[in-house]
């Protein structure tokens, strides 16, 4: 299956989710480190960021002590319209 590029997923109502995430050192757990994902996902379910979060409760040493998120819409319906024609200079 080919992968969407960003522009047709933004256009099928995706936005830009970036998540904070906070856990806890596996062999040091009074400490905490930092960790960045960012990918386009559909709110407000957000299929992809839960996924990943799923997956690293599943496969990672780390546990998690908090996640931050914000998701932005890109390009917003009236934005953005359709257009049914062309228009050629010479």
């Amino acid at each position: 299956m080919q992968e969407k590029s960003a522009l047709e997923l933004q256009l099928e109502g995706y936005g830009l989710t970036t998540a904070h995430i906070l856990y806890r050192m596996p062999d040091h757990p009074d400490l905490l480190q930092t960790f960045i994902w960012q990918d386009y996902d559909l709110a407000p379910d957000f299929p992809e960021m839960f996924g990943f979060l799923d997956f690293w409760n599943e496969n990672l040493d780390g546990p998690l002590h908090s996640v931050r998120y914000t998701h932005q819409r890109l390009i917003k319906p009236g934005e953005f319209r359709r257009v049914n024609g062309e228009i050629l200079l010479h």
